[in-house]
Formats: structure tokens, sequence, C-alpha cells
């Protein structure tokens, strides 16, 4: 059975379990315990402070105003959220209520096999006040999500390392970045760590190269078709390939994870061991909760991917995206009561003021005090052109073969020519 195949038999089997929860009066993971009390698991990716316990205070918050209402609350490691947990349990019968979505065709994908509940009548207001940003979680003009925080790509670097290998400001050109990679092995410092383990923080490093070498106009009609027949896909991994042979990385960066732990590529990075690491906006959160006195270093500073000299992409480009949540199609009404009050300004200036992320509601805008995320919302406004992360924009298909193409070629086990072949091929497959 081929992949469409399998996705037409979940969403019949999905439109049959809720045809038989509406005959029986509940849906089957409504959370009603039979006496006018309600049960909402959430799921989320937050499982570190600040944001781990923001959201904790939320779930509490919410239960005092809502006394009937009972909220689980679980943080996940993102990779593991995305890629086994959140997909194994909304085929199953007791998928979480609330869970972690990063819309694009991931999501559209989720909506399309019957999984998530249609919001849109429910959160106008919330819409307003997010504005196009939530167009990562509609599909077909209807919403599915919203997203909380909405950021861009970049390198986190640490200042102090730059200033003693003689690094006077961060490379705005590739050529310039390969430079300061020489000057700070010269000084006896690892450039850059990356959390290969854990894969996902590998690919995007392929995700940056195709940004710089392709065009917006080809990157789009790569999203909206899946059309991969330009060459600047297979230079992205013949540059990429390249600036491996440089080894910049941090030893043992094949098995090192992004997120969790002293030894983690953050963790190299909150300690002084590297001088780089590429990361999303959410960083700042991480690395400030695994230094010694779980602040934020004040060495950290930020700068946009650099561009390519001669390539077709654009030099001020930027690859970003948002974390948003959703409510399983399964979930009570106070499945997206809860979600409205995660997009109330109050929380989204607490989100804010956590410094975990850049919140999207238009009035917690001025709650972003940390220097460092100023620096990213300056480089957002700087770019020309956000791409949305690249597994997400293309599904759990396309960007799961291109994922395994990326790590193969990190690795040294593949090539340029294999990432895009596996695109094509599994493109083909839907």
């Amino acid at each position: 059975m081929n992949r469409r195949s399998t996705k037409r038999l979940l969403a019949g089997a999905a439109a049959i379990g809720i045809a038989v929860a509406a005959l029986t009066g509940c849906s089957a993971n409504s959370g009603d315990d039979g006496d006018g009390k309600v049960t909402l698991t959430w799921w989320h990716n937050g499982n570190q402070d600040p944001l781990k316990g923001l959201w904790q205070d939320v779930a509490t918050e919410f239960e005092k105003a809502h006394p009937n209402v009972t909220v689980k609350v679980t943080g996940y490691q993102n990779e593991d959220l995305q890629k086994t947990l959140i997909p194994n349990a909304l085929r199953s019968n007791t998928p979480p209520d609330l869970f972690q979505a990063w819309g694009g065709g991931e999501l559209k994908d989720q909506v399309a096999a019957g999984y998530v509940k249609d919001i849109s009548d429910d959160v106008k207001d919330e819409l307003d006040a997010v504005g196009p940003t939530a167009s990562g979680w509609q599909i077909d003009g209807a919403t599915y999500g919203l997203p909380f925080s909405y950021g861009i790509e970049g390198f986190w670097y640490n200042k102090d390392l730059f200033a003693q290998a003689g690094i006077t400001a961060p490379p705005t050109t590739l050529d310039e970045l390969n430079d300061d990679v020489a000057k700070l092995k010269s000084a006896g410092i690892v450039p850059i760590s990356v959390g290969a383990g854990d894969k996902w923080p590998a690919a995007h490093w392929w995700y940056n190269f195709a940004l710089k070498d392709c065009s917006p106009d080809t990157l789009k009609t790569a999203q909206s078709k899946h059309d991969f027949s330009d060459e600047c896909f297979v230079t992205a991994g013949d540059d990429l390939e390249a600036f491996l042979k440089t080894e910049p990385f941090n030893e043992g960066f094949l098995a090192t994870p992004a997120q969790q732990g002293a030894g983690s590529s953050a963790g190299l990075l909150a300690s002084g061991k590297v001088a780089m690491e590429l990361m999303g906006h959410w960083e700042p959160g991480v690395v400030g909760g695994l230094t010694d006195d779980k602040k934020v270093p004040e060495f950290l500073g930020w700068f946009n991917f650099p561009g390519i000299d001669g390539a077709a992409g654009d030099p001020t480009a930027a690859l970003g995206g948002g974390d948003g949540f959703a409510c399983s199609q399964q979930a009570p009404p106070e499945c997206v009561e809860l979600l409205k009050y995660i997009m109330s300004a109050d929380v989204q200036k607490r989100f804010g003021e956590s410094g975990a992320g850049i919140p999207t509601v238009a009035d917690a805008a001025s709650s972003v005090t940390d220097p460092n995320l100023q620096m990213v919302l300056e480089g957002k406004q700087k770019a020309s052109y956000v791409q949305l992360w690249l597994d997400t924009a293309y599904g759990a298909t396309v960007g799961g073969a291109m994922n395994d193409g990326i790590v193969n070629l990190f690795a040294g086990k593949g090539s340029a020519d294999d990432i895009v072949k596996g695109m094509q091929d599994a493109a083909a497959t839907e």
C-alpha cells in the first residue's frame, strides 16, 4: 500500500471514529470524566525552563479560572515530539487534546487525515491579533492552529571568543565565515557546535545553503509544486560538503544531542567551549537553562547565515518558522479555550519577557527585551524573504527523505545528488 492509500485509509478511520463519537454524545477523547469535569492533555516542546515553568503556570491559571478542568501538561524533547510522539498519538484512540503544531505541510497532512479540529469560528479575535503569521496554520481558508512564537534562524555566537580570535565583526559572506573558522581554529577555539545526533540540526545546514544558493522564486516553486529540478539544490549539497571538509564542528558532532545537557551543542555554547551554533530563535532560552546560574550569558550575539557571492539566492533571506498549538479532532471545547488563553496578550507578554522566543501577538512585541532576540527581530525586518523550515514546508514524506539524505552527507555516506534524488522520489509517491 502506498503512502497516499494509507493516508486515505487513516482519514476514513478517523472519520468513522468521529461519527461514532457523535452518535454516543461525546468524542472518543473528550476528557469528560462523567461528572461534568474535564481533563485536558497538553503536549509541548518546552522541556526546560523558562518555557517549561511558564506553560505549567499557564495550565495552573487556566484550572483556577475553570474549576471543572484539570490540565495535564507535559514537555518533551522537540525531535521526539515532532517525529514520533505526536504522529503516533494522532493515529491512536487517545491523542493529546492540545499539541505542538509547526504548520506548513506537516499540519496539512494531519488535517487531511482528519486528526485536527477546525477552530476558525472560535479564534477570530486571535487571528486579528496575530495577523498574516497565522497563514502557516491555515489550510484552504480554515484555521487549524495558532502560532505563539515566530522567528528566524541564525548563528548564535560568543562575542568574547570572536574577539579572542581577532574577529572584529560577524561574517556577511560564506568566504568570510570560512575565514573566521580558520581564525578560531588557529586560536585553539572550536568554531561551531552542531547536535547532529538529533538529525534536524544537521539538516538545517543544508536548508540554509539552499536558501542562499536558490532564488526565492525557485524556493516558492519547490514548496508549492515539490519541484526540485533546479541545479541550485545540488549546489547546496556541494557547498555543504565543501564546508564539512574544513572540519568546523565539535568532536563527535555526529552523536552530539542538540539541546539536552552540558554536552549538547547548546550546552557547549553555553559553557564557552565553542564559538558558534546555528540554531533557531529559541536558543537564548535553551542556553540560559544550561548555564550554571540559569541566565542567558552576556557574551551571546546573533547574525544571519551569510550570503554566497555569485549565487542566485537572496543574501538577506532568512530561514524561519514558528511554534504553535492545535487541538485534536476529538478534543473538548475547553481545548480551544486553553489555546485562546495561551494567545492572550498577558500570556504572550510573559512569553516575550521570558526570553524563550518571539511572541506573535502585536500587543506583546514590546515585551521582547532580550538584546539577542531584538537582534533576531531586526534580522527578520531586514530579510526581504523568509522561508519556512524546509521539512515543515515540504511535509513529512519529502521532508523526511530530505533530512535522511542530509544526515547521510554529514556522515560521509551520501552525496549532494542523493539528497535531491531522495526528495524527488519521495514527492513521486505522494
